[in-house]
């Protein structure tokens, strides 16, 4: 099949393409910095797809989206703190690889939705009580590694649980954001063979229909990046404490 006639195997409507072009412009604002919109994604595109489906059609798309934080947030990044979660992580994925479709996806997402709401309130307490001792134990790091890599692989939803890790460490907008943008760009590079060889959600077809999507995520990249730039530190928090909180809800209630 020609390119053309691949992207008609999907049989999509126009209303399903729009909701899809849409989803890609919002991981280009996600991406840019604007954390906590990813649960809009994830809806959109299970919505069209199914649950499983969806996350083979993302995860080449979030590689791309990668690729562009990485470039232009790089010299903020804090190895470091990449290299403490960095092998819990692979050890989540590993083991959402392993369990796959074993659990109840739904259960396990009302489960991770209540978690993520409670740390938001955990989060919005210790920022409201200016907290000066913060969280560097090497337990907190790995439970959050685990629970970033272990969603991540099962259905990409990762994103609260890093927003919640790195606001506990009180990074800064460009620290969190560049920091975030390369320890996702290595975990989700890894999670592709997995994702092609054992679940086959990622295949020639699904490629194809990724870079009809890319320049909306590009799109959405640059102009999220240039409101990133007027947004404070302190909003900035704020903000990602409040998507957060209201994705874990549209979880539970999904």
């Amino acid at each position: 099949m020609n390119y053309l006639e691949i992207l008609e195997s999907f049989h999509l409507t126009t209303g399903q393409w729009v909701a899809i072009g849409f989803a890609g412009f919002t991981l280009g604002i996600s991406k840019s910095g604007i954390k906590g919109i990813g649960i809009i994604i994830i809806l959109i595109l299970a919505f069209v797809f199914g649950e499983k489906a969806s996350t083979g059609v993302l995860l080449p798309m979030l590689v791309c989206a990668d690729i562009l934080a990485v470039i232009y947030y790089n010299r903020h990044a804090q190895w470091n703190y990449i290299f403490k979660l960095l092998p819990w992580m692979v050890v989540g994925v590993l083991v959402g690889v392993w369990i796959g479709n074993d659990i109840s996806e739904i259960w396990f997402k009302r489960l991770m939705s209540i978690i993520i709401i409670g740390s938001v309130c955990v989060m919005a307490y210790s920022e409201n009580k200016k907290a000066s001792q913060l969280p560097k134990s090497k337990v907190f790091s790995s439970v959050m590694g685990f629970l970033a890599g272990f969603t991540t692989m099962i259905g990409n939803l990762a994103g609260p649980i890093a927003n919640i890790y790195f606001l506990a460490v009180r990074f800064p907008k460009n620290e969190f954001i560049g920091t975030v943008a390369w320890l996702f760009f290595i975990i989700n590079v890894f999670k592709l063979p997995f994702h092609y060889f054992i679940w086959g959600t990622v295949s020639k077809e699904t490629l194809v229909l990724n870079s009809a999507l890319v320049p909306m995520v590009v799109i959405g990249f640059f102009i999220g990046a240039s409101v990133v730039k007027i947004i404070s530190n302190m909003n900035y928090r704020r903000f990602i404490l409040i998507v957060t909180a209201l994705g874990g809800v549209i979880m539970l209630f999904r």
